[in-house]
């Protein structure tokens, strides 16, 4: 029996459509390896230091960047060092002492197990990173900072939100 012309074109069309689509690795390769290199490049510029939502931190137009330290977080409950609940913030202020003892017993051991310092390291000292509420009273930073300082950690820095210089800063009276 002889087929018409619309049943050979249909069988023409379904022999074609029925062949498996090739798909090309080597475009999508480059173009993850562009993305990759892309990513890698831009990713060492900007450092976001993880904070917890108790924290609100202070605004500044901060010039240098983070560096990867120990973290101490400070709230208005509680003193964090590395995620770790150390002491509250009412039993440091009530205490009469100017040195926190369980952070200092915590930093110690963070130092013995971190590797010898380098020479411009012992110089500078330990390097930690306190990331305290804006509303935290200056005792109990005075003393944080001094317990941090007792126990060898003397390269301390704040965190801060930074804000964008070309605007200034409110100042609030």
């Amino acid at each position: 029996m002889k087929m018409s012309a619309r049943a050979l074109r249909m069988q023409r069309h379904h022999k074609r459509m029925s062949q498996v689509s090739k798909l090309s690795l080597v475009s999508l390769m480059d173009i993850f390896t562009i993305l990759v290199f892309f990513l890698m490049m831009n990713a060492s510029e900007v450092q976001v230091l993880q904070t917890h939502k108790s924290v609100q931190l202070p605004q500044s137009s901060a010039e240098a960047a983070a560096q990867e330290t120990l973290l101490l977080m400070v709230n208005d409950r509680d003193i964090l060092l590395q995620g770790q609940k150390l002491a509250s913030v009412e039993q440091v202020l009530a205490s009469a002492t100017s040195t926190i003892e369980a952070l200092d017993k915590e930093l110690r051991y963070q130092a013995s197990r971190s590797p010898d310092l380098t020479e411009q390291q012992q110089v500078q000292g330990r390097a930690i990173t306190i990331m305290g509420d804006k509303a935290i009273p200056y005792q109990l930073l005075r003393a944080i900072m001094q317990t941090c300082a007792a126990a060898g950690y003397t390269n301390i820095a704040l965190a801060v939100e930074q804000v964008d210089n070309t605007t200034p800063l409110e100042v609030s009276q």
